[in-house]
């Protein structure tokens, strides 16, 4: 039987060009609680992984690849919920009007993998993929 480790909080670090921008959004929009912070980093409990953004004047490169038929950008994050709290990130999502990248649908159906997924954009072009599986088992599943 396949097992899954306990799964311990990531960290991960993205730029960004206004934090004030990007405060009100992860906090008003996605619901993130906010950590420590400073004029030029914001710490954010994203499901209980914490992000940072970080002021930066990078210029941002949009490369995509293939998958499943959709352009999926290669640079991005998110988080897998239980198919609840999936349900209900898009509906709150759709009632701030979010444009999705790529609109919540099932990818795999059917196959090994089967998941239900949705791409976003954050106000400075970082790309979220929120992903939901029917069970934490599947999320390796070749």
């Amino acid at each position: 039987m396949k097992t899954i480790k306990t799964i311990r909080p990531f960290h991960l670090a993205f730029p960004v060009k206004n934090l004030n921008k990007s405060k009100i959004w992860y906090s008003e929009i996605l619901g993130c609680s906010i950590g420590r912070e400073s004029d030029e980093w914001i710490d954010f409990n994203l499901y209980g992984h914490q992000i940072v953004a970080h002021l930066s004047n990078e210029n941002y490169i949009e490369n995509t690849n293939l998958v499943d038929n959709k352009n999926i950008p290669v640079r991005h994050f998110g988080v897998i919920l239980e198919f609840k709290e999936w349900e209900e990130l898009v509906e709150k999502l759709k009632k701030n009007e979010m444009k999705f990248l790529i609109k919540p649908q099932t990818r795999f159906k059917g196959k090994k993998g089967e998941q239900k997924t949705f791409f976003i954009k954050d106000p400075d072009g970082n790309a979220l993929e929120f992903k939901a599986f029917d069970s934490i088992l599947n999320i390796f599943e070749k």
